[in-house]
């Protein structure tokens, strides 16, 4: 099965995820905040120079974080990285080879993009 097909089935088996098919090869999905305790998660995936990438903002506006912390945490992961751009939002981002990406590798993909925004957001302090 092509990585797009795997990816169009997956989506259209979790129906709570709102995926919408933007072009060819590209998907936006959002995941409930209730399901993450939080606010939602806004996903990008895009299959892209054989590999199907996701992106999602995990944090924004994060000035109270030690940036210099994610560079550490990029070199204890897989698949999965972290980014900050200037204004301090920190990005997860997440790679898999297309080969890989059958309905489980999509699993795969996506919940380790979650879990690094639910530990990158469990680092801001909580507000009263």
């Amino acid at each position: 099965m092509a990585a797009a097909d795997s990816v169009d089935s997956y989506l259209a088996a979790e129906p709570k995820l709102g995926a919408r098919r933007l072009a060819h090869g590209e998907w936006g999905l959002t995941v409930p905040g209730e399901t993450l305790g939080g606010d939602g998660l806004d996903v990008g995936l895009r299959i892209s120079d054989g590999l199907l990438r996701a992106q999602a903002m995990a944090l924004p506006d994060a000035h109270d974080l030690d940036a210099w912390m994610l560079l550490w945490w990029n070199r204890q992961t897989r698949l999965v990285r972290f980014a900050c751009t200037r204004s301090r939002d920190v990005w997860v981002h997440a790679d898999l080879p297309v080969s890989a990406a059958d309905e489980r590798g999509v699993d795969r993909l996506l919940g380790l993009l979650v879990e690094g925004a639910l530990a990158v957001r469990g680092l801001r302090p909580q507000q009263p």
